[in-house]
């Protein structure tokens, strides 16, 4: 059977989507191969750009690359080079170095700003629509600032200190959202008082945000206004200069810092695909079922693509939504092509569940399903929510991962959803020695455990395990029957001393301390039983569990692995507690373990060279070599 080519242009959101769908669906056809194209080697998360523009994250966090997205998928190849052209008739992608034949096409290349020509924007203006214009802007905002600070003239000092975006989409409110938090930072560093700072949403339109609705939008607009933003509705800008920007009817606004928000339209790379586009925003124009239209292998999704369902007073929205759902119907057509398959595929219907926006890291207005209007800490949360789903959704736990540590842990000056109290450097010299504390309590437990008359090596009980006493009568010999019941009635007295304890969270002289549970919980005594059913499970399971506690205090107490050590550690205690075998005098253990699993082990411990080998090692077995360049290799 000839070989089934499906080319996939762009890796945005509809792309990486699209291309994971499609190589799970044909994982198991040899026949078919996924060919992955794009300028670059990265994914770029393109909804957090105003996050790398303002330095709340680092620009590493929003560069996803391709290899670690596809490592694992055989049936896919990536190419990295920049599309120019189209072959329907002979069915040929061309690019700057090469071209490729496909029997299935998408096109997601997704968007670009759109500055309706207005003069003096691409010359003097910044646009936030890719990577590098992020950190064009983040080095322009930290350079204006330096010199505005430093400047004599009142007036030329003021234009270098005023921020201006245009268009109040959400790319604008939350990159004014942003430039709130930013604004203390440059202040600080810079010794200015943030209040010289201005920051400006201009908008042409009456209202601004109006993607939500006017009860959710009068809420952002309300803290913008809180927090010092100047907002001008009813202002068009009509021309942008070095330093100054010109309105319509109105007067000039003196600034270094004018930034372009105020449209998107499709790549300008499609108007060469010889398919027919939209008249605003030059989109593609597809059918509801997301094919290109007079063809059907040429399939369609994301921001460069137009369809405007018949009962939608506008096409498809240019969110992440938008793109995921286009891509997903897209897909369902290559499908359909490839298996040759009669399925009847239903016509596009968009379902947008939710529109957030974020106005900075610790506030947001969202619009759920059209029906609950949801602000402040919960809207935050469901914005990250929704790029958790994202993750999930492309199966890459790598980067979910990657965006929890850099949206909570990783952040600076307290600009996160925990308000700095979750992402405090701290020296993790500190904890070393309790590490070693810890490390040697295990150490001297385990020891009591494996020499002299308590030793739990020996074929003598010591688990409280009620049923084992009649197991051991019916089928054991007289010598392991005497050890059993001597055992058993040995934990059935101490377990009835310790029901006699008095709480307490250290040692009170004189009092029995407290068991947390003086027997086990029903259902935890089913469970046991069935891991544990006869003596001699029994007795194994106590000598095991013995060596498995001496490799765990090893590992703490030499900072070998010491996350997962201590990660251990808790659910040892949680099992001791529902065994009936441990007091509330010694939950601190827990606590300890949570401190301790910090990177303890990172400073004066092993893990200090083995943690780094094994990021470096078994990632590349994993990965494979990531590249700045992908040039129609297949990802190993």
């Amino acid at each position: 059977m000839a070989k089934k080519n499906i080319v996939v242009v762009g890796a945005g959101f509809a792309g990486v989507y699209a291309t994971k769908k499609l190589s799970k669906h044909f994982k198991k056809n040899a026949d078919v191969e996924i060919t992955l194209i794009d300028r670059h080697s990265y994914f770029t998360y393109m909804t957090e750009l105003h996050e790398v523009a303002t330095e709340r994250v680092e620009p590493g966090h929003i560069q996803y690359d391709l290899q670690r997205l596809f490592a694992r998928r055989k049936n896919v190849r990536l190419v990295t080079d920049t599309v120019t052209g189209v072959d329907k008739e002979k069915q040929v992608v061309t690019t700057k170095n090469g071209s490729y034949q496909y029997d299935q096409l998408l096109i997601s290349l997704g968007g670009e700003s759109n500055d309706f020509g207005t003069p003096g924007v691409k010359e003097h203006g910044f646009e936030l629509w890719s990577f590098e214009q992020a950190m064009a802007l983040r080095a322009h905002l930290a350079a204006i600032i330096r010199r505005g600070a430093a400047e004599l003239d009142p007036a030329k000092r003021k234009a270098m200190l005023t921020f201006t975006v245009c268009g109040s989409g959400f790319t604008g409110s939350e990159l004014i959202g942003e430039l709130i938090e930013y604004r203390d930072v440059l202040a600080k560093e810079n010794k200015l008082d943030p209040s010289e700072i201005t920051l400006q949403l201009v908008e042409a339109a009456p209202t601004i945000i109006n993607m939500l609705n006017r009860t959710q939008a009068g809420k952002a607009e309300a803290y913008m206004t809180k927090h010092g933003v100047d907002i001008m509705t009813n202002s068009m800008i009509t021309e942008v200069a070095a330093d100054h920007v010109n309105l319509k009817g109105k007067d000039p606004i003196p600034t270094y810092t004018l930034i372009w928000t105020a449209g998107v339209r499709a790549n300008s790379v499609v108007k060469n695909f010889g398919i027919e586009t939209n008249p605003r925003g030059g989109r593609l124009l597809a059918n509801e079922f997301m094919q290109a239209k007079d063809t059907k292998n040429v399939f369609l999704a994301g921001d460069s693509t137009s369809y405007q369902e018949p009962d939608q007073p506008r096409p498809v929205p240019q969110i992440v939504q938008g793109a995921e759902e286009t891509a997903a119907k897209a897909v369902e057509g290559i499908i359909k092509n490839v298996d040759g398959s009669s399925k009847e595929i239903k016509p596009f219907k968009g379902a947008y569940q939710a529109s957030v926006d974020s106005i900075g890291s610790k506030y947001a207005v969202a619009q759920v399903m059209d029906n609950w209007n949801v602000s402040g800490f919960i809207a935050v949360l469901l914005k990250h929510a929704i790029n958790w789903l994202y993750y999930c959704q492309i199966f890459s736990g790598y980067y979910l991962f990657q965006y929890f540590m850099n949206e909570f842990f990783r952040t600076r000056n307290g600009r996160n959803l925990g308000r700095g109290w979750i992402s405090r450097a701290g020296n993790v010299l500190w904890s070393v020695p309790l590490r070693f504390f810890y490390g040697a309590m295990w150490l001297w437990d385990c020891w009591t455990k494996v020499q002299g008359s308590e030793s739990w090596f020996t074929d003598k009980l010591r688990l409280p395990f009620s049923w084992l006493q009649a197991a051991a009568t019916s089928g054991a010999s007289q010598a392991t029957k005497a050890a059993a019941t001597s055992g058993a009635s040995e934990a059935a007295s101490s377990t009835a001393k310790a029901a006699k304890g008095v709480f307490s969270l250290s040692y009170m002289y004189g009092k029995e301390p407290l068991m947390v549970f003086d027997k086990m919980p029903h259902w935890f005594e089913s469970v046991t039983k069935v891991f544990v059913p006869n003596m001699g499970m029994a007795l194994f399971f106590q000598k095991f569990m013995t060596c498995v506690e001496i490799v765990i205090a090893l590992c703490i107490f030499f900072g070998l692995f010491s996350w997962l050590a201590n990660a251990i550690t808790i659910g040892l205690v949680v099992v001791f507690c529902l065994s009936g075998m441990f007091y509330w005098v010694n939950i601190w253990m827990v606590f300890v373990a949570l401190a301790l699993m910090n990177g303890s082990g990172r400073t004066f411990g092993l893990d200090y060279w083995v943690v780094p080998w094994m990021q470096k090692h078994l990632g590349h077995w994993w990965y494979g070599n990531v590249r700045s360049h992908y040039d129609a290799v297949k990802t190993r």
